[in-house]
């Protein structure tokens, strides 16, 4: 299933430079600053309970596409706390995994499944059974459970996405621990900064109760987040987390701002003052992280929840979340004129348009000093869109103004198979400098090193 040259350059001599470039950067620690995993996982340390639910229910890139083929999530065991039946969900899974053909998670699984669980047929109705009691006989082995499995994957560190209302509790736990797994948290204030989140209100008074601040008030609502920041850098936080729907920033003034704030806190505002109320708190958050040192990350462009019904039966990040066109060079102005040019400051830039690449964002991050460029993300995170992020964005940004990769993940599992593609990918593009004489091959094996490692490291100040 696994070819040793997957994703390097067809031509002998590219090809032979990728292979030595690889060959220096396979065996480098991961660095995983962004991703979806659960910290429950590190402190409780418990095996995963069955194929079915480790590798479909919490794997959106999977049900996704079955359910775009009319398979029912219900059947998938999608909504269910525990699935009623994971061998028919995974034979349901293996009768449909010729789907998955030509795409980044087939390429995930395979890995996972050749690697991990030493299978070399492919997934099949044939190979269904097989491949569900191999993998429930190893899960059930302690070199499986998950801190075996993060040490086994070379993982140096791994930060999880929590809300501003999440008491760590686990966090404090694998550090009350001797375990040495380094799992660190992530500031993502969006359930106390989108108006539109669900349960908004309750969610701020909640905020209140946890720092005891008066958050209908703008100057405690504010304490309110520093606070919040700062009982997540306790556990080693160095980064928040930013899912917008568009690049929006503001610079209200003050008052502007409490009065925007006021109105919002009443219920009573308009789409375009939550949208308003949503580009001022970035700046705001700007601002706290000039003063605390904590990276941002800024996830704009992505529609929510597109399937209203899938939405309301099953909720959130059930794979109805679709692509949107972004405004970075006006929506970041306001934010970038107050702040931009702090020496302090590292805002890491996203994006799912991947017109703006070129266009916008390589011209942005090689010009002012706090913006970085976060790698191809989400619908674009496979080996056609790592390769487009180098070529559209190299030749202004250069490398150094990106942030090497992380796999915003909540699929473990795909995690070493996740950098090893990204890696295969860099060293087939510097393979291609190399023998079309831009790049010396010594300067592309340091290239590679600092997108494989360094480079992830400075940016998240890890």
């Amino acid at each position: 299933m696994l070819h040793s040259d997957r994703l390097f350059p067809a031509d002998a001599d590219s090809r032979a430079v990728a292979r030595r470039l690889y060959a220096k950067i396979k065996g480098l620690p991961i660095v995983s600053p962004h991703g979806h995993t659960d910290a429950q996982w590190f402190s409780g340390n418990q095996p995963f309970p069955d194929p079915a639910t480790l590798f479909i229910q919490r794997d959106h890139y999977v049900f996704r596409m079955l359910y775009s083929q009319g398979v029912p999530l219900e059947k998938l065991g999608i909504g269910q706390a525990r699935i009623e039946d994971p061998r028919a969900a995974w034979r349901l899974f293996a009768e449909n995994y010729y789907l998955f053909r030509g795409t980044p998670t087939r390429m995930w699984l395979n890995f996972a499944f050749h690697e991990l669980f030493g299978l070399e047929q492919i997934l099949s109705p044939a190979t269904a059974d097989r491949y569900f009691d191999t993998i429930v006989e190893k899960l059930a082995a302690p070199e499986f459970r998950p801190r075996a499995l993060f040490e086994r994957f070379g993982i140096e560190v791994l930060a999880t996405t929590d809300s501003p209302l999440d008491p760590l509790l686990h966090h404090q736990s694998i550090r009350a621990s001797r375990w040495q797994g380094r799992v660190i948290p992530t500031f993502r204030p969006d359930p106390v900064v989108d108006p539109d989140f669900d349960g908004f209100a309750k969610n701020v008074a909640t905020l209140g109760a946890l720092t005891k601040e008066d958050t209908s008030t703008w100057k405690g609502y504010l304490r309110a987040l520093r606070l919040t920041r700062e009982r997540f850098q306790k556990l080693g936080c160095t980064a928040t987390d930013h899912g917008h729907p568009t690049a929006a920033t503001a610079d209200l003034s003050a008052s502007a701002a409490e009065s925007l704030f006021a109105k919002i806190v009443s219920g009573q505002a308009s789409a375009e003052e939550k949208e308003l109320f949503r580009a001022q708190m970035l700046t705001e958050l700007a601002a706290m992280s000039v003063e605390d040192g904590l990276v941002m990350q800024i996830h704009p462009g992505a529609f929510r929840n597109h399937n209203q019904k899938i939405y309301q039966k099953f909720g959130r990040d059930m794979g109805g979340d679709i692509p949107t066109r972004t405004d970075y060079v006006h929506d970041l102005r306001p934010l970038l004129n107050r702040y931009g040019n702090e020496p302090g400051l590292t805002v890491i830039l996203f994006t799912l348009d991947e017109t703006s690449y070129s266009r916008e964002l390589a011209p942005l991050a090689g010009h002012y000093p706090c913006l970085r460029l976060g790698p191809a993300w989400w619908f674009h995170d496979s080996p056609e869109g790592l390769m487009r992020f180098r070529e559209y964005t190299t030749e202004t940004a250069g490398f150094y103004n990106t942030v090497g990769f992380n796999d915003d993940t909540r699929a473990f599992l795909s995690i070493p198979a996740r950098h090893d593609v990204a890696r295969r990918v860099d060293c087939s593009f510097l393979a291609r400098l190399v023998t079309d004489h831009r790049l010396d091959e010594e300067e592309a094996v340091e290239v590679a090193q600092d997108l494989s490692y360094r480079l992830v490291k400075q940016a998240y100040r890890l």
